[in-house]
């Protein structure tokens, strides 16, 4: 069974959550740069020949999808750092029990322990992704 989390321990994976969390927010403002100076938006309605608007478009949607993972990766850090702050942080959402230091160094803001996980993953199915 996991122990408790130790005083160093907790310290370090803050800081772990806040660089990450610093550096999600500085790619999320890269993309909105980039994307504003290639103007994606304003090709996809200018073209006219269907393989251009078809590229235009994948573009947009690509930069998009890009910038959705990156803000739910920021949610999940952001949460993480409210459960640290209400002392729930490396405890299981599910059993209450502790969660392995060597599992939130690897994976920061995971909320269940790893049995928990694994039957979360089992019985809730993920869109796109086949069941029986």
């Amino acid at each position: 069974m996991a122990e408790r989390l130790t005083a160093p321990q907790l310290k370090s994976l803050k800081q772990q959550i806040r660089t990450r969390l610093e550096d999600k927010r500085a790619e999320v403002r890269e993309i909105l740069l980039r994307a504003d100076e290639e103007h994606y938006g304003e090709l996809a309605g200018q073209v006219h020949d269907l393989e251009d608007q078809s590229l235009a478009d994948l573009l947009v949607d690509v930069t998009l999808a890009d910038i959705d993972r990156h803000v739910h990766e920021i949610r999940a850090l952001e949460t993480a750092l409210g459960r640290m702050a209400q002392d729930l942080y490396g405890i299981c959402r599910e059993c209450q029990t502790d969660i392995g230091h060597e599992r939130l160094q690897a994976y920061p803001t995971a909320e269940r322990c790893v049995d928990c996980q694994a039957e979360y993953e089992r019985t809730h199915a993920q869109p796109g992704r086949p069941t029986l």
